[in-house]
């Protein structure tokens, strides 16, 4: 049992509180003989400190060693004292060195003349390169000071004395390392330190493998170029160390006898390093990174290198030579071989499928992780240390050839270089940096513990708390350390996702050099090649984007060179490029817009599309400029439903109390929703009739919300507490078959019906009142779009009175209706008001619109007579019949008057037929046997393409009116309509032969089947 430690605690107790697991052998070793001539009572100076270690039982464990390592060195048991009694830097030094690392306690133990290091206060980071170079020179016998390449110690001795040298280094960065209060920060300067120490031991590993040449290797200049995370100044403590070997004859000498002496260099470089001897091997020295790999030679001149590049080399191997960095050897020739491989680095982009290619090469990558440790790897899998890096690195590479400030080999310099020129988002890259730190930290701490390779993160509970504790999360634990490292790789794979796999990437590698750099004279060029008719004003407007050091400009340079290209596969490239140039002056400043081209999958795309096919589409987002957001997801293109516009209504009602304001939060609602649809209609996201439903849906939502408005406010002005009669909206035409376009008017009939016991007067003259009031509100001029609301196919036209009861109604169908009014009355629909006499109202025309026993001759007769007359009389003076697409042959109106009359005929027999739809009834008819299925397919598509052109033409140049109606000559408007339907680009002509066949087609069937 432990004994009270005289402070009423047992020493197992405080042992235990400072993390100990093994209690009992901690007893022990604070007991020991060899521990106790160092220390007095090291219980009561070692027990407080462990509490800050990763591995408090290790720590202990090693001490003791060391404490007998000193015994019979009478100049070292002082140095322990000094350094364990005082509580400073160099305990913690120790311990804390001691505690995360096994390989490196043993190495103290082994040479405890490397205490005196942990009394030196000198940081172990931030050394000049120089100097480290030179102690390891010096470690081997030679100057680095020398003119000319010097050999070291030949043999064995010359091995351990570098490697004892490396270590003693390494053991300095370590506890600089292992003490700092914030090891993420403290990474890079660690991971340069490595690389650095790396680089020396090549260099004194050079001299050794000079020492073994009779000749010391002087007929070749020999350069060793790092690779990877050694280039890149970013080593792990243990990890191969990728290098590429360059040679050249000094004067005089032979080629071949150069590289013969070049490759016994480079094969004596990679032993020192990396075959046993007495001191503990380094980490070996991989050149498959070389031309043609482990199958190629070994050494080759520069001439060489270059010629396989510029022949053979893979894309990926131009990737890898991004960290290329002079490591060891003659450095001029270093330089120059760096040199020659930039052009070769920064015009990798330019290759077919370049970033395709290396997407690939990430997927490869992740595929050949064994599925034993998938979800262990800290590196290689999923969320790991290779997404941070392809990311960076393919980011680099497609903008870094017109971009020399991110062309860092170090992924954190790299990365804060890609956010500062607007590359990333600032928050994306400060996440994508501190996950990376994080990943990077783990490796080195898991690493660190044996000195051995290593990229997994252990599984076992007391390696997962020594490494919690290593990184400072003590109070987590290894849940806490987990969850994190779990949180970690989600947040890396997802940004990895976004940042890897943009689709901007792809299209700005298929541009040349001068295309990305937006160079005036080549953008002028391409832009007059590609279809710009004002080059020179184009060039006006990307001066206006992209001037300036504006963090907007550096992400407007990066989106221009492929926008244009976008822009021009619409039909009016220079109206899409000035409509983005108004959309970017007014959302440029704002932090999500650029962020959302820049970063989004299809939003830049989608925009650039819209722009230059579409006016109405540019000018209603700019009208709105936050609908651009919608682009980014088709959840957002997707038309709103009747009943989640309703409620947004109810909403707008409910905060308001004025009636102007309200109805024009009310149209407002509908102008969002024209937007929306056009843009989902001219993206493809919606067609026909979804398009038609979602604008006639929007008319619904508005009318219900402006009756309520109108009748509130014809209540108030009137003094009344209720409303005296019931009214009903009815819609009619092809706002009642659910088809209306994007500049249709609302036909609408007003009925209302006095409650009882109101004055049938009052009541006439309360739903006039609501009546005109509800149009005076939707059609006045305001900031909203108006709605007109056409009350013309009422009983008696213009001549009647605008509202009329249902009684009046009710009397008027019964005496005086015409054939006409029964054929309006087929597309009725009650949309607001009352809904028990909107049901009232259908009852009562449903004998009139589907007639008992059908039409007879007279009225047959009449039907089409009628329709002659409207072709004869209101064509309007000059259109070619053949291109007026509603009253011209085939089209709408010939086709839509061809269903009406067979509704009329048969639609008391076949109740299918009874529908306000065209299609709907077309389809009926056919099923019905009463229209030829080919002729039904044949009219169908006549009134969809027309219904398309209609529309098509609003969208194309963002005016309604009668030209709508008309299929244009002008070859630009005709491409234009070609590409909002859907047509690729330069279709103009077969747009207009497609829609002319089709309209011939439909008007034989109409001559057939309407005229008999």
């Amino acid at each position: 049992m432990s004994s009270p430690d005289g402070r009423g605690s047992t020493l197992a107790g405080r042992l235990t509180r400072a993390g100990v697991s093994d209690a009992a052998r901690a007893e022990r070793l604070l007991a020991d003989a060899a521990l106790r001539r160092v220390l007095e009572v090291p219980a009561d100076v070692l027990i407080p400190p462990l509490a800050d270690v990763a591995d408090p039982d290790q720590a202990l464990l090693t001490v003791a060693k060391l404490a007998g390592a000193v015994a019979g060195r009478p100049d070292l048991p002082g140095v322990l004292r000094a350094i364990l009694e005082e509580d400073g830097p160099a305990r913690a030094r120790l311990l804390a060195v001691v505690g995360a690392s096994v390989a490196l306690g043993d190495f103290l133990v082994a040479h405890p003349e490397n205490l005196r290091v942990l009394l030196d206060e000198t940081s172990g980071t931030g050394v000049p390169v120089e100097s480290v170079r030179a102690e390891l020179l010096a470690a081997v016998g030679a100057d680095a000071a020398a003119d000319v390449p010097v050999a070291g110690r030949a043999g064995a001795g010359g091995t351990d004395a570098m490697r004892l040298a490396y270590r003693t280094r390494l053991l300095r960065i370590a506890a600089t390392d292992l003490t700092s209060p914030d090891p993420l920060s403290r990474l890079p300067g660690v991971a340069a330190a490595l690389a650095d120490l790396a680089g020396a031991a090549l260099e004194a590993a050079l001299a050794l493998a000079r020492a073994d040449l009779d000749d010391h290797g002087l007929g070749v200049r020999l350069a060793v170029i790092g690779m990877g995370k050694g280039g890149g100044r970013e080593l792990n403590y243990v990890s191969d160390v990728d290098v590429i070997y360059v040679a050249e004859p000094v004067d005089g000498v032979d080629e071949a006898e150069a590289l013969a002496a070049g490759s016994r260099l480079a094969a004596g470089l990679a032993r020192a390093c990396s075959t046993p001897s007495a001191e503990p091997a380094l980490w070996p020295v991989d050149a498959a990174l070389r031309p043609e790999g482990k199958d190629g030679p070994l050494v080759r001149t520069i001439a060489s290198h270059k010629a396989y590049y510029e022949r053979w080399a893979k894309t990926w191997e131009f990737q890898a030579l991004l960290k290329a960095r002079p490591l060891a050897g003659d450095q001029a020739l270093g330089h120059e071989y760096v040199e020659m491989t930039q052009p070769f680095v920064w015009g990798a982009v330019t290759r077919e499928h370049f970033v395709e290619d290396s997407q690939a090469m990430r997927r490869r990558v992740e595929s050949h992780v064994p599925a034993a440790e998938a979800d262990r790897q800290l590196k290689l899998g999923v969320g790991g240390l290779r997404d941070v890096e392809f990311t960076v690195q393919l980011l680099q590479l497609v903008h870094g050839r017109a971009d020399e400030s991110i062309r860092s080999p170090s992924t954190l310099t790299a990365l804060a270089a890609l956010a500062a020129g607007g590359y990333v988002g600032r928050s994306h890259a400060a996440q994508l940096a501190v996950c990376y730190r994080l990943l990077r930290v783990l490796e080195h701490r898991i690493q660190l513990y044996r000195l051995r390779r290593t990229h997994l993160m252990p599984t076992s509970e007391p390696d997962l708390r020594r490494l919690a504790r290593s990184v400072g999360m003590r109070a987590e634990g290894a849940a806490g350390l987990t969850e994190r490292w779990r949180s970690t790789r989600r947040e890396v794979r997802g940004l990895h996702e976004e940042l890897f796999y943009r689709p901007l990437l792809p299209a700005t590698a298929q541009l040349s050099t001068a295309e990305a750099s937006l160079a005036p004279e080549a953008a002028k060029a391409r832009l007059a090649a590609i279809g710009y008719t004002d080059p020179a004003g184009a060039m006006r407007h990307i001066a206006a984007l992209t001037e300036g050091v504006s963090r907007r400009a550096s992400i407007q340079r990066q989106l221009l060179p492929v926008m244009l290209g976008w822009f021009a596969d619409g039909a009016d490239p220079d109206g899409g490029l000035l409509a983005f140039r108004r959309l970017s002056d007014e959302l440029g400043a704002t932090h999500w817009y650029l962020k959302l081209l820049r970063d989004s999958g299809t939003a830049a795309r989608r925009l650039a599309t819209v722009l230059s096919t579409s006016r109405y589409v540019a000018d209603a987002l700019t009208r709105s400029p936050e609908s651009v957001t919608w682009l980014a997801d088709d959840a957002d293109l997707v038309p709103r439903t009747f009943a989640r516009l309703t409620a947004e209504a109810d909403s707008i009602l409910a905060r308001s109390d004025e009636a102007v304001a309200a109805v024009t939060a009310l149209r407002g609602l509908r102008r969002r929703e024209l937007a929306r649809t056009a843009a989902a209609d001219v993206l493809g996201v919606v067609t026909g009739q979804r398009a038609s439903q979602s604008l006639s849906v929007a008319a619904d939502v508005v009318l219900v919300g402006a009756l309520r408005v109108a009748e509130s406010v014809v209540r108030a002005e009137r003094g009344l507490d209720r409303s005296p009669t019931r009214l009903l909206v009815v819609a009619m035409g092809r706002w009642g078959g659910g088809e209306m376009g994007y500049s249709s008017d609302a036909d609408v009939l007003f009925v209302h019906d006095p409650l009882e016991g109101a004055d049938p007067v009052q009541a006439q003259e309360f739903a006039l009142q609501v009546a005109t009031r509800l149009r005076t509100l939707l059609g006045a001029v305001g900031p909203e779009p108006t709605l007109e609301v056409d009350a013309d196919l009422r009983p008696e036209g213009r001549n009647g009175p605008l509202v009329r009861s249902f009684d009046a109604y009710a009397e008027y169908y019964g005496r005086w209706s015409a054939t006409w009014e029964s054929q309006a009355l087929l597309r009725a629909r009650p949309v607001a008001g009352d809904q028990h006499l909107g049901e009232r109202f259908l009852r009562l025309i449903d004998p009139m619109r589907y007639p008992a026993g059908g039409l007879d001759h007279a009225a047959e007769r009449e039907v089409r007579r009628i329709k002659a007359r409207v072709e004869a009389e209101r064509l309007p003076r000059g259109v070619e019949p053949a291109r007026h697409l509603k009253l011209g042959r085939g089209g709408i109106s010939d086709v839509e008057w061809t269903a009406q009359l067979l509704q009329l005929q048969h639609a008391h027999e076949v109740p299918a037929l009874r529908t306000t739809a065209t299609l709907a009834a077309l389809e009926a008819a056919s099923t019905a046997g009463l229209l030829d299925a080919e002729d039904g397919r044949v009219l169908a598509e006549a009134w969809l393409l027309a219904s398309r052109l209609r529309d098509a033409n609003v969208l194309w140049n963002g005016r309604g009116g009668a030209h709508a109606d008309v299929l244009p000559h002008d070859r630009q408007a005709l491409a234009g309509l070609a590409r909002v339907v859907g047509y690729p680009a330069g279709s103009g002509g077969e747009l207009e032969q497609d829609y002319l066949r089709t309209a011939r087609r439909a008007r034989a069937v109409v001559e057939r089947v309407f005229y008999g």
